[in-house]
């Protein structure tokens, strides 16, 4: 499959994993980077920061996303923006 030339599905481009977090890069570069991620159930990345924006939009399921120590609930079809330089987990 040519990733330049043709359409593809997020959600089937990453597999869960029985008590892990998958991680796919699907783009790097300099200015940032595009990671898709697939998180068992009771999973999680610790808290951090990024020089970047940060994007996550859910694709199934639900998951607690934490931006400068505010949980916010987000569900299959969400997105919201993690400002860069603000932790978040």
């Amino acid at each position: 499959m040519n990733q330049e030339t043709e359409a593809q599905s997020l959600i089937d481009l990453v597999d869960y994993q029985e008590g892990t977090v998958v991680s796919r890069t699907l783009i790097e570069k300099n200015t940032g980077t595009v990671t898709l991620f697939a998180f068992d159930q009771g999973q999680s990345l610790s808290e951090h920061t990024a020089p970047f924006d940060a994007m996550v939009c859910v694709l199934d399921g639900k998951v607690e996303v934490t931006i400068s120590r505010n949980p916010i609930i987000l569900k299959k079809g969400d997105m919201i923006i993690m400002p860069a330089n603000k932790s978040h987990s």
